[in-house]
Parts: C-alpha cells; structure tokens; sequence
C-alpha cells in the first residue's frame, strides 16, 4: 500500500500527515507556511510521530535518558481512521490509532478556531482491550522538525522565550538560544532534553505553562501554551538530526502522575494550545491573545472593566477594622473607584493564618457588622468586595471539628500540610457544600459582587486518596475544582473572582478560561513592578492583567505617576492610604483614573508591542504598548542610568505622520517628537525613577 498525505490549510496554518504504507502516522508538518518539498528526508520520517504514548512493562527505543520520545506502544500505533468535521468554533480533525498488540487505542483531537492560527490539541487514550494498561505518559501536542526550515544550524538560529516566575518576581521573559540551555548541535541524537515542568498546585510557581520558540532564519515562530491549573510538562528534544517538542500535562518520570486504565476506561490528557506565526514574539503574543479572548468565559468585566481598589498592598496588610476602613472608603470612591475590596484578616481578632476556614466576620474589627461596611461601600456608589482562600484549612481553625480526613489531601496515611494550612480536595461532596455555602453567604447574604480568591500553599505532587498515584489525585482534583468554578459562575454570572495565589502563582488559561481577572504580583515595589507588568500581556490579556497602583505615605509626585502608569493600559488595582495623601497627589490619582476611564473600552480589543524588546527587570528603561485601530498607547518607564532620553520604534509606522502626545499626566515636564522617517518616537523623561503614558495617532 503507498502512503497518502493528509493536507490542511487553515487560517494561516498548515499541517501535512503522512500515513504511510504500513498504517504508520507521522505529522509531518505544522507550520505558518506548506512544507517545503524534500525538506524531510524519506529516512527520517518514522520519527515524526503523531503522538507518544508510554505504557507501563512497555519497551522503550534505542533512546535513553529522561526524554519522552520513542514510547510503547507510541511506536507500534497504526492508523485506523480520521475525521475532518466544522464545529461553532472552526475546523476540527480527529485522527484515531490502535495499538494491535494491547487493545488500546488514541484519539489525536486538533481544534481550530476561525480567525486565529492556533490550534487545541489534546488526545484521549481508551483501553479497548483485555488487560489493565498503566500509562506513564501521553502527549497533549508532539512535533518533530520544530527546525527544520532554514539552512542554518539550530545552534544559530533557534531561540527559545521561556517566562520565569516566583514570588514577587513573576513574569520575568528571558530569550536563549539552545546552546545557551545546554543543548548544543553535536550530535543526530542524544541524551539531552530542555524540559520545563511544574510540579504541584501552583501551575505558575516557577515558571509559566508556556513558550516561544522562533527560527530568525525562516522568520517564523511556534507557541504553545498548556490549559491546566497543577502539574505540566514539555521538552525539547532531538532525534533523526531533527528537534522535537513535546507538550502534556503530568508525567510519571517528570510529576509523580500515573495512571491505571481498565479495560473499557478512558483518559483525556491535559489541552494545549500551538500555534505557529510569520513573524517572532509579537506576533506570536497578538495570536495568543486574540485565541484567549475566544476561549474565555463571557462575561461583563472584561468588557466594563471598573477599578478596583483593595486595602492590602502597601496600606493595610490584612488588618482591616471599620475604623480603618471609612476613610479609605471616602477616599477610594471620590478618585473613582468601582470596586471596593476588603482583603484578608475580616474573619479573625488578631493573627489568623492557621485558623482560617470558617469565615464568618470577626465582631472585634467590625463591632457594627462586617454588612455595615459593605452597606457603606454600596452608599458610595461602589461594589463591594472580600477576601477568601477557599482551598484551604488552617491547621488550628475551629472548622476542623466538622471534617474527616477524606476532606484534604493525603500522603503515606497523613494529612498534607503547607506553611499551617490542609489542602481541601474538591472531589469530595462535603468540601463541595462547604465552598458553596461560604460563597451564598457572601453573596446572598452580604451582597458581596468581587471576590478576591487567593491560594497561598502548594498542594505538592498531590494525594493519595482514591487514586493510582499522588499526581492522578492531584489531576483529579484540578479538575474537580474547575467544575466546582464552572458551577459558581453559573449561579453567579455577574460575581467576579479574582484568580489570586501569592500573587500570580496559578497563571494559566485553565483558571483564566474562567476567571475574569487575574493577579500579577505581590511586588511591593512601585519601580520593580513596571516590568512585571510590561510583560504581562505575553501571558494573558491585558484585559484580565490586575496590577497594583499604591502611592506610598511618603512619596512625592513622580511616584503617584509612576505607580499609576504601571496600570493604566491593564487593569487597574489601585491600593494605598489615598486618605491620607495630600490634595495634589490624590488629584493625580484621580487625573490617571479618569484618564483611563476614557480609555478603557478600547483595551478589550488591543494587542501588545514592545518597542524595547521584552521587559527587562535589570535593565534601564521599560516599555509596552498597545495597538487599538490607529491609536497606539504606549507606556515609558525610565528605571535608571544617566539617559534622559529614549527612542521607541513603531516600524509598522515608518513613513507616516503620526500625532504624538503625553496623554498622562497631562503636565509634569516631558519632551517627545516623531521621527516619521525612522518610524520612532523619542521622548525624554525628568531625572530618576519616572514614568509617562503616550498616545500616537496614525
């Protein structure tokens, strides 16, 4: 039997398998351009795998080390059928192997969606045969030859943006090259693998669940971002002289994730999203975040979105008292506030870290009743607002009385603990009624509308309870806790939850398909923050990015501006003791607030650009900006060094007249000019740490 080709070409992606004569399916080609005629060698091609599957008592191929690739029976699976169907959101195509030898079989799912080059790719594994099957590892997304346009060598022209994260630090976008990630072309094959994985609850604790890998060669780049709120996994590898990606959720190897499948059950690996673009990071971003705008629930906050003012950062630290909390209220609404919310310590006198759980109001800070201030809240105009961190149980909260052990997650017979609190598990009822019931008192009761839902523990590699290993409990209850989300914003479509854990430790598009809003940081630093928040858009939409605004007691005006620019082209989480800053630093409070009232409807339909390249943490100056029609906003930090002035490249304006002006704050002693030859705008900034938002119009 020859083998046949399956083509596709779909908006602006194109995908080339080959099914070969003995019923082998390799993917080919998944590119922003058709494969290049004779860029594959016929020798090569049985490594382009369409899936990798491995099974536990399985072989594995001559390759060694910790690398995915080579997998049984991933090798052994033949094709069996496919089908290319449209669905409400585009192009879909399922492609089903067997392996003939176990019974099990793969279904390779790949999602288009209309109008944007990115594709969900997940598999579903059943064992359709007679004997238990152990699966150790199943790609979500597996592509060979990632290199493989261009002549030059992958040392020189392959480069890798990879986000790194932590407390306080998130979001810090670094670019190598493979050998600087200790991946050097010396061989067809090897050993070595570039692997990135997150172990645990928090999905963006280290890093990211996603990367961009550009060929400055061929001028294209690939993205891939994986859909899931606990343990991940992907790596670089090499085979045949060629370089392969490979994309899943938890690994046995790599996430202490196993899984027994009997005969007749079924799995679905973890989603990720894959794209490819001409151009490089950029463009890679804007198609990210046209695909997340997609996929990502409707809802009114990302259309309205209204400031929000919590009394946290840099203000009241979790120590809210309604003596405390007046002024604040009267100073949050007279600058424009919408949301007011009340963040952690209102259900506890004094110290409540490891007695959280019950979440009734504490009678000490609130002697009138926590619905008084509430009340006072909505008489302001503004909606209220509370803190939770539902997840958890501290481990001395009176709550624990009315709970077994089948209510937290479990290891070697005991309950698992993390900086004093119990992880709860959401696949048990009882958790279920309880989270329900704190949220229809809020809700129902209080009249609560923004919750701040914050997660300040990691679950670790996951619980023992009802499951074939810690990291299968762990996926279990990912996945219970989205359903659980799913219910609450049913009951509630207009209550928004702000995705929050120790800042932005859970940055991923499983919560962020759900939640409207996300927190960025903790930073405390008005001027480390800048970068963190330039380089948000990368990773989710500006619309959803909440980053802090906290004038400091003791600042001076540049400050004010400075804090405020950090987030008027994202969402704005104002803080800070607003009532006790004098008259002419609250007006400029104020001016940024209005400012970005006047601006905010254009955000929801605005992509990202950075005229500096990435944001850099160390570096001197910082900037990102964001396109809407012909109106570009863009945002200048200047963070240190003797440099007064900067110049911004715009090239997609080279040669054209374009209006330029310093749109906040409206005086204050800036300079700027356009250079229409050169397509740039330079602008000069007053000494130290300063900072300016400025509007061209082409």
């Amino acid at each position: 039997m020859d083998s046949r080709l399956i083509d596709i070409a779909e908006n602006g992606l194109y995908l080339t398998i080959e099914i070969s004569g003995e019923l082998d399916v390799r993917l080919l080609h998944f590119g922003a351009a058709p494969l290049e005629a004779g860029s594959i060698e016929d020798k090569h091609k049985a490594s382009f795998r369409l899936l990798e599957l491995q099974l536990s008592g399985e072989d594995r191929a001559e390759y060694h080390g910790r690398t995915h690739r080579a997998s049984y029976p991933g090798l052994r699976m033949v094709y069996v059928g496919h089908k290319d169907t449209m669905n409400p959101l585009g192009r879909k195509l399922e492609l089903t192997l067997a392996d003939p030898l176990t019974g099990v079989k793969a279904v390779q799912h790949y999602q288009f969606y209309t109008g944007v080059q990115i594709v969900r790719s997940w598999t579903v594994v059943r064992n359709e045969g007679d004997a238990e099957a152990g699966v150790e590892y199943l790609s979500s997304f597996a592509l060979t030859g990632v290199d493989k346009e261009g002549d030059g060598d992958r040392n020189d022209k392959i480069e890798v943006s990879i986000a790194h994260s932590g407390w306080q630090s998130e979001l810090q976008w670094k670019s190598y090259s493979l050998p600087e990630l200790g991946m050097s072309h010396l061989a067809d094959r090897g050993s070595k693998r570039i692997a990135a994985s997150n172990t645990g609850s928090w999905s963006a604790a280290e890093l990211l669940p996603m990367a961009v890998l550009s060929n400055q060669e061929s001028g294209s780049s690939l993205f891939w971002q994986i859909e899931h709120n606990g343990s991940w996994h992907w790596e670089l590898t090499d085979q045949a002289d060629q370089l392969t990606l490979l994309v899943s959720g938890p690994t046995e190897h790599d996430n202490h994730w196993w899984l027994k499948l009997a005969p007749g059950e079924a799995f679905t690996s973890v989603p990720v999203a894959a794209g490819v673009v001409e151009g490089g990071f950029g463009e890679a971003a804007e198609q990210l975040t046209a695909y997340r705008r997609l996929i990502r629930r409707p809802n009114e906050d990302n259309e309205r979105l209204r400031v929000i003012f919590n009394d946290y950062m840099n203000c009241l630290w979790g120590s809210p008292t309604t003596e405390k909390l007046l002024p604040l209220i009267d100073a949050a609404a007279e600058v424009g506030c919408e949301y007011f919310c009340i963040d952690a310590g209102w259900y506890a006198p004094g110290e409540w870290w490891d007695g959280v759980g019950e979440w009734e109001p504490s009678a000490e800070r609130f002697p009138e009743g926590i619905k008084y201030v509430l009340e006072v809240i909505r008489s302001k105009g503004m909606i209220p607002g509370l803190w939770l961190e539902l997840e958890v149980m501290g481990i001395n909260s009176p709550k624990l009385a009315e709970t077994d052990d089948s209510w937290f997650f479990m290891r070697h017979g005991k309950r698992v603990k993390d900086r004093s609190r119990y992880q709860l598990d959401y696949r048990n009822p009882a958790v279920i009624k309880h989270a329900d019931s704190v949220i229809a008192r809020l809700v129902g009761e209080y009249g609560v509308g923004y919750i701040k839902m914050d997660y300040n523990i990691n679950a670790g590699i996951g619980t023992e309870t009802e499951a074939d290993s810690f990291g299968d409990g762990l996926l279990q209850h990912n996945r219970a806790y989205l359903a659980w989300l799913d219910s609450i914003f049913a009951r509630y479509p207009q209550l928004v939850i702000e995705n929050c854990s120790s800042g932005g430790m859970r940055m991923d598009y499983a919560m962020l398909s759900r939640h409207s809003i996300q927190s960025t940081s903790d930073q405390e630093d008005y001027v480390k923050y800048a970068a963190i928040a330039a380089g948000s858009p990368a990773a989710l939409t500006p619309e959803q990015s909440a980053v802090w605004s906290y004038p400091l007691r003791e600042g001076d005006d540049e400050e004010v501006i400075f804090n405020m620019v950090n987030s008027l082209l994202l969402r704005v989480h104002q803080s800070g003791h607003l009532a006790e800053l004098t008259p002419r630093r609250r007006a400029l409070v104020k001016e940024a607030l209005d400012y970005y009232k006047s601006i905010r409807a254009h955000i929801p339909q605005a992509f990202a650009f950075w005229p500096l390249g990435l944001p850099d943490s160390g570096g001197e100056w910082v900037s990102f900006g964001l396109r809407h029609r012909d109106i570009r906003y863009i945002a200048v930090w200047r963070i240190a060094g003797e440099a007064a002035a900067v110049t911004l490249p715009v090239p997609e304006l080279r040669g054209r007249d374009a209006e330029a002006r310093c749109t906040y704050p409206e005086t204050h002693g800036s300079q700027w000019s356009w250079n229409a030859e050169e397509g740039s705008l330079t602008v000069t900034l007053p000494a130290g740490k300063t900072a300016r938002l400025f509007e061209l119009r082409s």
